[in-house]
C-alpha cells in the first residue's frame, strides 16, 4: 500500500491547507488511536513545539484519541526526542509530535513514535492511513480515554539529559544557547546551568510566533555576534524541536552537524567505545569522510534523512552517525536524534581532552563544495544519459581520487542538485557549474 499522508518524517504542510488542518488531525488521532487499541494500546502521549497552531491541533488529537477509547497523556512544549524518551519511560504505545520541526510558524506536522522510542514502523503507519478511511466513530460513554497532564515531563527529561553526559562538569565555561524560541527555550538553558555553565540564553522567549525566525540551527548569525560580543567559550543553536545542533566556537565560526559528528566519533575511538563506525549522508562533507579515514574509522553513507540514517546503523550495527544540518543520533545514549544529548557529548569529548571546540575540529577541516540547482522537468532517466554519464566521468577523472561529485534528483521539486567537493575551491566550482550546464542541457 502507497502512503497518501505520511513522508519520511510524518506529515507535514501549511497549517489551514489540506492535511493539516483541525479536522483531518482529529481523524487521524482517532485513526492512531483505533489502531493501537487493536494491538493492546491503552495510551499515547501529545507534546509539541512552541508555534501557535499546536494548541488547536493538541486539542483536535485529543479528541480524536479519546474517542477511540485510549488515554491521552499532555506534554505540553517538549523537545521532540523529549517525547520520544517520556513515550518509553513512561510505557506508552505511541508518542505523538505537533511540531515542523525547522520551518516557520505557518507551517506545523505530525509525527509519532513507537513504544521503544523511535519512529512509528511502516506498518502501523499503512494501518493508520487505511482507518482513515473509515468514518470516524465513538466508544461507549463508559470506554472513552481519560486525558490527564503530565506536569513533571520537562524535569523528568532534563535528568535524562543530564544523564547522557555522567560525570560532565562545565564549570568555568560561558555558552551562549539558541533555543530557536522552540521547544527547548525552558530546557536547554537549565541543562547547561545544572553542568555548572555560565549560560547566555537567547532566542527564548516565544509568542506562537517567532519560532525560528532570524534564529536557531538554521540561521545562527545572531548566535556568532553574541559569542563574539560577550567573549563566551562557545554556543549552540538548536532548531524548533530541538532535535538538531548546530555550534559556533570562541572565534564565532559555525561547526555543522559533519564536523561535530567526528568530534563525538573520535572521543568514542579513543575510549574504546565507538563500536563500528559513522553513518553520515549523500550530502556529508568528503572532509568528514577524509578525517575519519585518515582515524580509521570506518564510515559510510545513507540517503538525506535521518530515517535513512538509522536504517544503516541498525543494517550495520553501528551507534554514531547524522547529517550536516546537525541532526546526530547517539545509539548509545537515546534512541533518536537530539540536539542537547549531542550537545553534552561534543562538551564531554571537549573537556575529556581539555581544549576548546576551534581546536577539535581543525583535525576534520570541510572541504570547499558547490552546491547548483538545476529545474527542468524532463529528468526521467536523465542519469542513464551517455552524455551525462560521461561528464560525470571526466569531472571524476579530473578531481583524481580527491573529491566527490553527487547529481540527486529533488524529491518535493522539480530540480536537480549538483554537488562537486574537493580540495581546491576554484576548480570545484569551475567544474560544478561545468556539469550543471550539462544537467540543463538535458532536463530542460
Amino acid at each position: 500500500m502507497s502512503r497518501k499522508y505520511f513522508g519520511t518524517d510524518g506529515i507535514r504542510g501549511t497549517v489551514g491547507e489540506a492535511p493539516i488542518t483541525p479536522d483531518f488531525v482529529l481523524k487521524l488521532g482517532w485513526a492512531a488511536g483505533r489502531v493501537l487499541a487493536a494491538r493492546g494500546g491503552s495510551k499515547i502521549l501529545i507534546g509539541k513545539d512552541t508555534r501557535i497552531s499546536g494548541y488547536m491541533f493538541e486539542s483536535a488529537l485529543e479528541a480524536g484519541i479519546s474517542a477511540a477509547g485510549v488515554d491521552v497523556r499532555l506534554l505540553g512544549p517538549i523537545p521532540t526526542p523529549g517525547i520520544a524518551y517520556l513515550t518509553r519511560t513512561l510505557h506508552a504505545q505511541a508518542g505523538i509530535v505537533i511540531s515542523a520541526s525547522h520551518n516557520p510558524y505557518t507551517d506545523n506536522g505530525i509525527k509519532f513514535f513507537g513504544a521503544d522510542g523511535r519512529k512509528l514502523n511502516d506498518q502501523i503507519e499503512q494501518d493508520i492511513e487505511h482507518m482513515l478511511d473509515e468514518p470516524i466513530s465513538v466508544v461507549g460513554s463508559d470506554r472513552i480515554g481519560k486525558v490527564r497532564r503530565i506536569d513533571d515531563a520537562r524535569g523528568r527529561y532534563i535528568e535524562f539529559v543530564k544523564s547522557t553526559a555522567p560525570g560532565l562538569s562545565l564549570a568555568g565555561l560561558t555558552i551562549v544557547v539558541d533555543t530557536a524560541n522552540g521547544a527547548a527555550y525552558h530546557i536547554a538553558p537549565d541543562v547547561l546551568e545544572e553542568l555548572g555553565a555560565n549560560v547566555l540564553p537567547m532566542a527564548n522567549t516565544p509568542d506562537g510566533f517567532n519560532i525560528n525566525r532570524g534564529c536557531g540551527s538554521t540561521s545562527p548569525e545572531a548566535l556568532q555576534r553574541k559569542v563574539l560580543e560577550s567573549g563566551a567559550d562557545l554556543g549552540l543553536a538548536l532548531d524548533g524541536d530541538a532535535d538538531r545542533l548546530i555550534m559556533v566556537d570562541d572565534q564565532g565560526e559555525v561547526v555543522d552537524g559533519d564536523q561535530l559528528l567526528y568530534v563525538i566519533a573520535r572521543d568514542r575511538q579513543r575510549n574504546g567505545a565507538l563500536h563500528g563506525g559513522v553513518v553520515g549522508t549523500l550530502m556529508s562533507n568528503y572532509g568528514l569522510e577524509l578525517a575519519l579515514e585518515q582515524q580509521g574509522i570506518p564510515f559510510a553513507r545513507a540517503k538525506v534523512g535521518d530515517r535513512y540514517v538509522m536504517e544503516q546503523l541498525d543494517s550495520r550495527g553501528w551507534l554514531l552517525g547524522g547529517e550536516s544540518s546537525g541532526h546526530l543520533v547517539c545509539l548509545d545514549r537515546t534512541s533518536t536524534g537530539d540536539g542537547m544529548v549531542a550537545a553534552l557529548q561534543v562538551l564531554a569529548a571537549l573537556s575529556r581532552e581539555g581544549r576548546g571546540l576551534r581546536d577539535a575540529v581543525a583535525e576534520a577541516p570541510l572541504v570547499p563544495q558547490t552546491l547548483i540547482n538545476v529545474r527542468g522537468d524532463n529528468r526521467d532517466g536523465f542519469m542513464e544519459r551517455p552524455e551525462l554519464r560521461q561528464a560525470v566521468s571526466d569531472v571524476e577523472a579530473e578531481l583524481a581520487g580527491k573529491g566527490r561529485v553527487l547529481l540527486r534528483p529533488s524529491g518535493t521539486e522539480p530540480l536537480v542538485r549538483v554537488m562537486v567537493e574537493g580540495l581546491d575551491g576554484a576548480q570545484v566550482e569551475r567544474l560544478c557549474q561545468r556539469l550543471a550546464e550539462q544537467v540543463q542541457a538535458i532536463i530542460a
